[in-house]
């Protein structure tokens, strides 16, 4: 199904120009982009693979030429990516999944499904659940007794929602995600090691035999509203109160939410993040790619931390961190500066060594 140049424009809130009733079926790179298809230019820098593809449209940056690039018709957008998140929508059919409830579902019969709700094939879903109105369930989910979730949820193949779980609308859950596992909880009937070395950072008076006896997760999950979540990631059920994630916030794929954790609105958690038990992560926090934060800890608000960082203890509220323990940014760059200086360094104080020792020799 196409789209015009006017229609797209229009639901993108931007400016267009030319043969506005052109219709594209499809977005493309400048250079791939065939007559149909809607050429994404929106920096000069991409000008030059327009000539080599055969677009007739193209979504460019404010004041572009665009007659002068050979095209029929443009729209003018000030910022590309946001511009993407919109025309990305556009052009996003969805999964296939029909409506009303598959043959091949079992919902037990205490469960209540919203209006225009769809529920794929081999789907489960148990007593009790309440599924709002527009949900999407794809095929091989299963949702456990006493689950709750809002309206136009999108649950993906594969996707595991725990007992007693509540989501609020607009949630996005990937393949193979796991919500309301139990959390990794653990204590040993005396002193374990792992208590001693917390206490004397790293002296042991002896090592003993110790076996693990399982708490219990009474707790569950539970989530605000337009929150998505990615492939194979894992948020664990509290230990008694529920681990929560706030509205509007971002998990990416394989990332762990430990038991107990609070995360707070609008974050986003990057591929391989790892929160430990009962961490409290603030509002618009980003965590980029596996970084780690420890039990326990607390992140502040608007707090940014780079790939790989490692967060040991708590970081105040608008602090941008990098490394392992985490410091500031600007401090790690300086560090890392100076660690490429150490072996210049070195041969440096060898070198001085040796001139003294002649030195000392002469004398």
């Amino acid at each position: 199904m196409g789209h015009t140049i006017r229609e797209i424009a229009a639901a993108l809130g931007a400016e267009a120009d030319g043969n506005l009733e052109l219709v594209v079926t499809h977005a493309a790179e400048p250079v791939a982009a065939g007559g149909d298809a809607l050429a994404l230019a929106m920096d000069p820098r991409y000008a030059e693979g327009l000539a080599r593809g055969d677009a007739r449209a193209a979504m460019l940056w404010p004041g572009a030429d665009w007659r002068g690039l050979g095209l029929e018709a443009a729209i003018f957008v000030p910022r590309g990516r946001l511009a993407m998140a919109g025309l990305s929508r556009i052009f996003d059919p969805g999964p296939q999944i029909a409506p009303g409830v598959h043959p091949m579902a079992l919902v037990d019969p205490s469960a209540g499904l919203g209006e225009g709700a769809a529920v794929g094939p081999f789907v489960t879903i148990g007593a009790g659940v309440r599924i709002g109105p527009g949900a999407r369930i794809a095929s091989h989910v299963s949702i456990a007794e006493g689950a709750e979730i809002g309206a136009h949820a999108l649950i993906l193949q594969g996707a595991r929602i725990g007992a007693r779980v509540r989501i609020g609308d607009r949630f996005i859950c990937q393949p193979g995600a796991v919500i309301g596992a139990d959390g990794f909880s653990f204590v040993t009937p005396e002193k374990s090691g792992v208590e001693e070395i917390r206490e004397t950072l790293g002296d042991r008076e002896e090592i003993r035999q110790q076996s693990w006896v399982r708490i219990h997760s009474l707790g569950s999950v539970r989530i605000g509203d337009d929150v998505e979540v990615g492939a194979n990631s894992t948020i664990d059920r509290g230990t008694i109160r529920d681990t929560v994630v706030g509205n509007g916030t971002k998990i990416d794929n394989l990332v762990q939410v430990g038991h107990n954790v609070q995360v707070g609105r609008d974050c986003l958690l990057c591929g391989q993040v790892g929160i430990a038990g009962s961490s409290r992560i603030g509002n618009r926090v980003v965590l980029g790619g596996q970084v780690g934060v420890s039990d326990n800890i607390f992140v502040g608000d608007d707090v940014i931390a780079g790939g790989s960082t490692k967060i040991r203890t708590n970081a105040p509220a608008g602090r941008v961190i990098l490394g392992d323990p985490a410091v500031k940014m600007e401090t790690q760059i300086e560090i890392q500066k100076a660690m490429r200086r150490l072996p210049r360094l070195a041969a440096t104080v060898a070198e001085l060594q040796k001139a003294v020792s002649k030195t000392g020799q002469s004398g």
